[in-house]
């Protein structure tokens, strides 16, 4: 029973530490053994051509034989962010030294690490054999096969590939020449970028095409008191017959009828109301 156990937390353990990246399409390596030639394809289009070396021994995936394997792969792992261009990595570590290209009588693995995962058959041990794209210092024999499995680039292409793919990325080696592929259109800015970047006398153009708004006249009222007025809503009682707004050029009283009455005539039947209940009030005083 315990050795059960051991060996199901084994396997998660093994599961765990193999964990791949997801891959990529938007992204796509494709290299060609013919052509020594490395191309990044974007989108459907052409982005960027390399010269590479691949393996002096041949092609293959059998362990021990430092051959360079075809079919389809997948960037697992990418190391060297931001190291300088030359330098020098050692089991995969930065070991502080850098090396201009074609240092003589050295020939290790430089500037960046862009280690691949088999997904075929046919190449199921790329990732255990350390198969990578990287940077070389013998610049000088870039373009024939010269390395022992890798892809190899010089220094400064390695660099500008590594920023321009994800990991997950797919990459296919091939026998066959490279594809003849359009060069991958700029993508279109979005509506805020473009708002962003229009030049002042489009943007004023723009503009002057938009509907005009129609002014709407303001409507001035027939004197001080009843824009004051207005401001605050008669009680509901007294709002059923509502006074007509004049016009800004005629400054005549408004027509008294019976059942109209205004706010003005309400206020000074107030005020002599209270006038005569003050006086009525006095004279009862005095008596």
């Amino acid at each position: 029973m315990f050795r059960l156990v051991a060996v199901i937390f084994s396997l998660i353990s093994a599961v765990s530490a193999f964990a791949v990246a997801p891959v990529d399409t938007t992204s796509q390596v494709i290299v060609s053994v013919r052509d020594q030639k490395l191309m990044l394809v974007q989108n459907g289009g052409k982005v960027a051509m390399y010269p590479v070396s691949t393996s002096m021994f041949g092609l293959g995936d059998s362990w021990g034989r430092m051959t360079t394997p075809l079919g389809y792969l997948a960037v697992e792992k990418k190391i060297g962010d931001k190291a300088p261009v030359g330098t020098v990595f050692h089991n995969r570590r930065p070991t502080g030294e850098v090396l201009q290209p074609n240092a003589p009588g050295r020939d290790p693995i430089t500037t960046r690490i862009i280690w691949l995962r088999g997904l075929e058959a046919q190449n199921a041990h790329a990732f255990q054999r350390c198969i990578y794209i990287h940077g070389t210092p013998e610049e000088k024999k870039i373009g024939r096969p010269a390395s022992y499995g890798c892809i190899r680039m010089k220094s400064s292409d390695v660099a500008a590939l590594y920023d321009r793919i994800p990991l997950g990325a797919l990459v296919q080696i091939t026998p066959d020449p490279l594809p003849k592929l359009a060069k991958a259109q700029p993508m279109q800015p979005t509506t805020a970028i473009l708002a962003a970047t229009t030049p002042p006398h489009i943007e004023t153009q723009n503009r002057d095409r938009l509907p005009k708004l129609v002014n709407v006249p303001r409507v001035k009222s027939a004197n001080a008191v009843v824009a004051a007025t207005m401001l605050a809503a008669p009680p509901e009682h007294l709002s059923q017959n509502k006074p007509q707004a004049q016009s800004a050029t005629n400054h005549t009283e408004p027509t008294e009828t019976a059942s109209t009455v205004t706010p003005e005539q309400m206020r000074m039947a107030g005020a002599l109301a209270a006038e005569r209940q003050k006086a009525k009030l006095a004279l009862n005083k005095r008596l």
